[in-house]
């Protein structure tokens, strides 16, 4: 990780240009790179962070419009031809559990956002992150014990009527129910849904606590992680994590080029014997083959799904739709959305929302990381327009405060304050209380 965290070396100036194509292209500063810590400004780190909320809702949203719209044609379930970047703009189509009626987010494959009067809502892609935040700032800690994640998710997810759980994370409540503690709740032993995709989906912001220290970040996600996830589906978390740590590093270069050195970075987490490794460099040959994105999904599903090629062999496990939430095949989808969204905004949520498969996932996976390193302003940008900074936590978990009623503002406050805690107490840095400033070690 040294030689990563090294290549710059070099002064970012703090600039206030405005980048001509504005998110794609934002070579916007905040950071000092030297060769032995890098130094972070609070204040712009806390724009970032609402730009990761911000960019998180609006991609999950759009993505729950085709999600389980479109997941192959093996086994009862048959969906048809995957969607095309020809059919946004068009009308929705129903999702495997929709009984014929396409999506009431929108009658058409389209963005979904919320009006500066109106609020965001959460999802299971931005609850759970908005819980372990919660959790770190009032336990006044670092690193959740076992018991703090269990009381936490007695405490804020709803036992009886709808949940928002599903699979795994659904799983691993009734263990910590039935007197069960983190790790043991995500033991292949005890949890058959090990596999699927919720760590990833719930466990990305760790990375974001720890700024361009991907081996922190890692420590300190690992119990979160583990609670619903073991062998490929926690290398696929831990993949998400460490691209969310690297995010604060070479600001000077464009998106694209971040992106790229960010997951080629991100790629050493995962073991090479591993699909989800094969997966990675299967995808990126084809991306750098220069075919279309749908090509390049399309083969995915058929070596995948229909060959079962790599070791990944969920079709042969005769799941229910095909294992369309499991990690695996959700983790090749959001490649395809990030290679070829290369840092774009809109460009990566569109592919995301119609690559198939759980689509709300990779996009508010990859909404909420170009949100983080463009910003607030740089998302209001890249759509043209303001957006509501209100969020209810309360339309999926409960028991927090003003009725679960929260902003992106305090959000991100929150988030700065846990981030003290894990530069002085995990990293050995300091705060520069005068400049408002970070001074992080980078080994």
């Amino acid at each position: 990780m040294k030689n990563f965290v090294k290549i710059a070396f070099c002064l970012v100036i703090l600039s206030s240009c405005k980048n001509e194509s504005k998110n794609s292209d934002r070579e916007e500063g905040f950071t000092k790179e030297e060769k032995d810590h890098i130094t972070l400004s609070r204040e712009e780190y806390a724009d970032q962070l609402y730009g990761f909320w911000l960019g998180q809702c609006i991609a999950n949203w759009t993505g729950l419009v085709t999600e389980m719209d479109k997941i192959g044609n093996i086994g009862e379930i048959k969906t048809g031809d995957f969607y095309t970047s020809e059919d946004w703009g068009k009308p929705d189509q129903p999702s495997i559990w929709g009984e014929g009626v396409p999506s009431d987010l929108s009658e058409t494959i389209d963005f979904v956002f919320r009006d500066e009067d109106e609020i965001w809502g959460a999802d299971d892609d931005t609850d759970i992150e908005y819980m372990y935040q919660y959790l770190m700032f009032v336990n006044k800690t670092s690193i959740l014990t076992p018991e703090q994640i269990r009381d936490g998710w007695k405490k804020h997810i709803k036992a009886e009527e709808e949940n928002y759980l599903w699979v795994s994370n659904q799983r691993a409540f009734d263990l910590m129910m039935e007197g069960v503690l983190p790790p043991e709740t995500g033991n292949p032993i005890n949890n058959e849904h090990y596999e699927m995709i919720d760590a990833q989906l719930t466990t990305e912001i760790f990375g974001l606590f720890a700024p361009a220290r991907p081996d922190i970040a890692t420590r300190i996600a690992l119990l979160p992680v583990q609670t619903t996830a073991r062998e490929e589906a926690e290398y696929i978390a831990n993949f998400y994590v460490t691209m969310h740590s690297l995010a604060s590093l070479n600001t000077g270069k464009t998106l694209s080029q971040r992106i790229h050195e960010m997951a080629d970075e991100a790629r050493k987490v995962l073991p090479d014997s591993t699909y989800p490794a094969k997966m990675f460099d299967y995808t990126k040959k084809l991306y750098e083959s220069g075919i279309p994105w749908e090509q390049t999904r399309d083969s995915i599903y058929y070596k995948y799904q229909v060959n079962q090629e790599d070791g990944y062999d969920i079709t042969a496990k005769n799941l229910y739709c095909n294992g369309c939430f499991a990690a695996g095949i959700n983790f090749a989808s959001s490649l395809v959305s990030l290679f070829y969204g290369e840092g774009d905004l809109k460009k990566t949520i569109k592919i995301g929302t119609l690559s198939g498969w759980d689509s709300d996932n990779p996009t508010a996976t990859w909404g909420g990381l170009i949100g983080f390193m463009i910003g607030k302003e740089g998302v209001e940008e890249a759509f043209d327009r303001s957006f509501s900074n209100r969020f209810n936590i309360h339309r999926t978990r409960q028991n927090f405060p003003n009725d679960g009623i929260d902003t992106f503002e305090n959000m991100a406050q929150t988030g700065l304050t846990v981030i003290d805690r894990v530069v002085k107490e995990e990293m050995g840095g300091t705060i520069n209380e005068e400049k408002n400033e970070w001074v992080i070690p980078l080994d």
